[in-house]
């Protein structure tokens, strides 16, 4: 399934900036960047109950924003993008 991952970590705070790593960090493991706090994940359910709970517990609820939105199987025809920084297509070969 794919998710767009949409976080707004508060850096104010040494301790904020280094969530705002970690949550970048753990969502780049799992997708693609598509905006600066915004990344497009292809998880499977496994992947999908490792990565969610991580997310929860490393963002504050009292200073930080976390959104998950559910594309579906077939993100192409949910998602439009123009401009730079096309998508990767996930499901095509990957070329190193």
């Amino acid at each position: 399934m794919h998710i767009l991952v949409c976080y707004d970590v508060s850096t104010i705070t040494p301790d904020g900036r280094r969530r705002l790593r970690k949550v970048a960090r753990l969502c780049k493991d799992y997708g693609q960047r598509v905006q600066q706090s915004v990344f497009e994940c292809n998880v499977g359910d496994v992947q999908w109950a490792t990565l969610r709970p991580a997310l929860l517990s490393e963002f504050n609820p009292a200073e930080d924003s976390l959104r998950f939105y559910r594309l579906g199987e077939d993100p192409s025809r949910r998602a439009e993008h123009h401009g730079v920084k096309p998508s990767v297509d996930f499901e095509g070969p990957l070329i190193a």
